[in-house]
């Protein structure tokens, strides 16, 4: 089955909330069927501070470069297995909630400079030595892991 594309998304989106590149917070939760890639389309979201994903199909974190001033990543229950892909919003990200997904591993965490919440429960992480990878990150308040 052909999932639904971000740009399809992002449209029906602005038919109620106007333009979405003008938007401070992006909402495309539990759309059907499934977001399945996070495209090219994002980078249109300039202004977007607060992106919401959750409840999709997506299986990699991508595209972010457009997003200039994203502070909260909103990614839970898709089928993410692991954190590369973040490097673009490394300098303003605050907020990555990621709970619900595959991810096995916290490679690619750090390039998250500013990251004061992670929420990633209920993901595959096996070896609690993962969890050191998060030992040198200075601004980290809040983590939630269980299951």
């Amino acid at each position: 089955s052909k999932g639904t594309t971000i740009k399809e998304a992002l449209g029906k989106y602005e038919e109620k909330n106007g333009k979405a590149s003008e938007c401070k917070e992006v909402k495309l939760i539990g759309i059907c069927p499934p977001i399945e890639k996070m495209d090219a389309s994002l980078s249109t979201l300039t202004n977007c501070e607060k992106l919401s994903l959750s409840t999709n199909a997506i299986e990699k974190i991508a595209n972010l470069n457009g997003l200039k001033n994203l502070k909260i990543l909103s990614l839970g229950r898709n089928n993410i297995k692991s954190l590369t892909g973040l490097e673009a919003v490394g300098d303003t990200l605050e907020q990555l909630w990621i709970s619900y997904n595959m991810i096995e591993k916290l490679k690619g965490i750090n390039v998250l400079k500013k990251l004061k919440i992670l929420w990633m429960s209920n993901n595959k992480v096996a070896d609690w030595n993962e969890f050191n990878k998060l030992a040198d990150m200075p601004h980290l308040e809040d983590l939630l892991f269980y299951g």
